[in-house]
């Protein structure tokens, strides 16, 4: 073929890499929201109470100490017995509930410290969380009005130059970070090592966990409170190979905090913490 006739298809095979890509981080998006408003998403929740040592009622009636949503369950649904980090459910006669989808409908309930337990009841869910040195219940509603008014997530344009490669230097051994969360709790969580990079004509670096076999960063820059969350954001990427990783900032997205008084969102360590403005991925929600 002759030089110049090949010449002509370059551009095209550019826009189409392009495009693929355009196409992969929205499709990533499309996702995105569908997890984010789906029944057992983070838009569904609808409560969080802590709870006492002893007996913890559960039921519609607001003189419970667990006050579900009016109508959606009887007024006495059962009683939940904490003692010493432990959550038994004892259901009232009649109750139509489960754990875990199965028969069973009465007795332990493990956390989310390890694989938890979910106690259905009708449309509502419940699942004990732990955080610090307190035990609470998390509600889901699949009629919550966070879901039921869900007006869409917007973003920033999609731009390949956000999406870096990053060089990834190991802790030997995992360094322990002092993170912090909402309720003004901090946990201590190994990170394997920091991802460093050059965006925008920094040289930055930034330390992630590890969450279900993926590095995890929760990070802040200089949109945060402005045309993003103020408290900051997350990214996830795949390990280090090579010694190598990629940050896709157009898949920065919103902790679930955003959308949710009731979540209990980690925040960005003082390391994490970017002098640059990342316009890239997940805008603000709301008035958040």
């Amino acid at each position: 073929m002759p030089v110049a006739i090949l010449l002509l298809f370059v551009p095209a095979l550019a826009l189409d890499a392009g495009a693929d890509y355009q196409s992969e981080v929205e499709h990533w998006r499309a996702q995105r929201e569908a997890d984010l408003k789906g029944p057992d998403g983070w838009l569904a929740l609808a409560g969080l109470f802590w709870l006492k040592e002893g007996a913890n009622t559960v039921g519609a009636g607001p003189e419970n100490d667990i006050a579900l949503p009016p109508n959606s369950t009887p007024v006495h649904a059962g009683v939940l017995q904490f003692h010493a980090g432990k959550t038994e459910f004892h259901a009232a006669p009649g109750l139509d509930a489960s754990i875990n989808g199965g028969s069973r409908r009465d007795g332990l309930l493990r956390s989310d410290s390890a694989q938890p337990d979910l106690l259905r009841i009708g449309r509502l869910t419940l699942l004990v969380i732990h955080r610090g040195s307190r035990y609470g219940i998390r509600l889901r509603d699949q009629e919550s009005d966070a879901r039921l008014h869900f007006s869409g997530l917007r973003w920033y344009p999609v731009r390949e130059s956000y999406r870096v490669t990053a060089d990834f230097h190991p802790y030997s051994p995992p360094k322990i970070l002092l993170v912090p969360n909402v309720l003004g709790d901090t946990s201590r969580d190994p990170s394997p090592g920091y991802a460093e990079f050059v965006l925008l004509g920094q040289r930055l670096r930034l330390e992630p966990t590890v969450e279900e076999g993926r590095l995890f960063f929760v990070f802040r820059d200089r949109t945060a409170g402005r045309t993003t969350y103020g408290a900051g954001r997350f990214l996830k990427s795949d390990m280090p190979s090579g010694g190598k990783v990629t940050l896709d900032f157009n898949e920065a997205y919103n902790p679930p905090c955003a959308f949710t008084p009731y979540a209990t969102c980690p925040l960005p360590t003082p390391d994490n913490r970017l002098p640059i403005a990342i316009e890239a991925g997940e805008l603000n929600y709301g008035n958040h």
